[in-house]
């Protein structure tokens, strides 16, 4: 019973519940959340920051942002005491961490770094980079890195709040909710194009699996404890899908924390190039680049950016031609391929803890208990599964709140990026270079570079040609 309250797996279930509580009375008008502070993109640093909602628009984005550091305090000050943390060491440090990461969070969402081509001219802006606003989570890391590398008693201050699992368990468990809203919401696309995409998406993850873990094994020599976060990292949703293999196999903490780092540096990669080769290869075969888009590019934001970004650019493109596809069509296809993906994560690290108990970890003549299986199993999965369904369930049984419901989930997703940003500064103040070549993040990263560009991003490219192939948007009035 103990572990129920003690513990950093249940303490993510715990805070990802209660957010999702606090923020679910929004769907029947009663905001409680709604001043919590929502980062946007901007060039005057004066507009970088505001109220999630509009009921509190009239509230300094300051005032936002520091509620929201009295509220979280609050809630892993909380979960920081059960488990026994020494809090005069603790609340000092997450503090800190919480005002860097919010830096860096703003700081990336800047116009220059963050706008996608496709609203550039909104912004009136005639360059940026388009890197949307999980730059931050880059700019995250590489401050974290510094601080790691060469402020190292700076660090050393940190390390009792710094725990980057705890924050991103808990960023997965809120995740849950939203996406069973996304799934309710996806039950609208033609029922062909669901068919397909789950197909793909089934047949894909398993052959990305299956050769990136080959490779990582039979090549690189790594052990399990590195091959299997490494592959699910590469084949899944990336930090999500690293985390959580990772705590269900009971490798080391360093272990998806490293991959973690190399799945967002790789997506951003993707997220430059990826679209503007879906123009000039695809632009014929729209819903191809779309599922394409959520096969290949493996973080949530980076591959909705990039399924937003195909969206625009291949419209543009057909409107040359006198063709007017509708808007949207090629994002929610993204999209739903992207939501299958994500969904498969708790079923997969089901699968993994069973082989690892049962199989690789369990002993010649060795009687493994069902209870050992419990215990490897990450409990913070039991919450995303938890809030995913009663999401769901909630928005079919009840289609006229699906608004509201994805009004009070959009606000629990901010504590998701925050929990998210978080992370990834983290994972840099407890990352040391040194260290980290020993261990083997040079080859990690070259079976990252031969697995994405040998074979993911084509083999995703050819399950996307067999399953959409011929399927077109639908065309606005008066189109050719």
């Amino acid at each position: 019973m103990k572990a129920w309250h003690a513990t950093e797996d249940w303490w993510a279930v715990w805070l990802g519940l209660l957010v999702v509580a606090l923020a679910l009375p929004a769907a029947a008008g009663i905001d409680l959340l709604g001043w919590v502070a929502a980062a946007r993109v901007w060039i005057d640093p004066a507009q970088a920051i505001g109220p999630a909602s509009r009921a509190y628009a009239g509230l300094p984005g300051l005032v936002s942002l520091v509620l929201t550091y009295l509220l979280v305090v609050g809630l892993v000050g909380l979960g920081a005491h059960a488990q026994k943390f020494d809090l005069r060491r603790f609340l000092p440090g997450f503090t800190v961490i919480y005002w860097a990461s919010s830096l860096c969070w703003l700081a990336g969402h800047n116009g220059y770094i963050a706008q996608t081509p496709d609203k550039r001219a909104a912004m009136g802006l005639s360059w940026s980079l388009g890197l949307t606003g999980e730059a931050g989570y880059i700019l995250a890391l590489l401050a974290g890195l510094a601080i790691g590398n060469f402020v190292p008693a700076l660090a050393g201050w940190l390390r009792d709040a710094a725990r980057p699992e705890w924050y991103i368990k808990t960023a997965i468990v809120i995740l849950g909710a939203s996406l069973g809203i996304k799934a309710a919401g996806a039950t609208g696309l033609v029922s062909a194009i669901m068919f397909r995409g789950l197909a793909a998406i089934i047949e894909a993850y398993l052959v990305y699996w299956a050769l990136v873990y080959f490779i990582a094994r039979r090549y690189f020599r790594f052990s399990r404890e590195w091959a299997a976060p490494l592959a699910s990292g590469i084949s899944i949703c990336g930090v999500s899908a690293a985390i959580t293999t990772g705590a269900a196999i009971r490798a080391r903490p360093i272990v998806p924390i490293m991959v973690s780092s190399l799945v967002v540096i790789f997506a951003v990669v993707e997220l430059l190039i990826l679209p503007f080769a879906a123009q000039v290869f695809l632009a014929h075969e729209p819903m191809v680049a779309a599922a394409w888009m959520g096969l290949a590019v493996k973080t949530d934001g980076a591959a909705v950016a990039s399924g937003a970004i195909t969206d625009a650019l291949i419209r543009a493109r057909a409107a040359g031609s006198g063709i007017t596809y509708e808007p949207g069509w090629m994002l929610t296809t993204t999209t739903t391929v992207k939501i299958f993906i994500d969904l498969f994560i708790g079923i997969w690290a089901f699968v993994l803890a069973m082989v690892w108990a049962y199989g690789i970890d369990r002993r010649p003549g060795e009687r493994v208990p069902a209870g050992d299986l419990f215990r490897r199993f990450p409990k913070f999965v039991l919450g995303y599964f938890a809030l995913f369904l009663m999401l769901l369930g909630l928005a079919l049984a009840r289609p006229a709140a699906l608004d509201g419901l994805k009004l009070a989930t959009g606000e629990a997703d901010l504590f998701r990026s925050l929990f998210f940003v978080m992370t990834f500064f983290t994972i840099g103040v407890g990352s040391d270079f040194k260290r980290l070549w020993s261990e083997g993040i040079g080859r990690l990263a070259l079976v990252y570079v031969i697995s994405l560009f040998g074979f993911i991003i084509w083999i995703g490219l050819a399950i996307s040609w067999l399953f959409f192939h011929g399927v077109h948007p639908p065309l606005l009035t008066g189109g050719a």
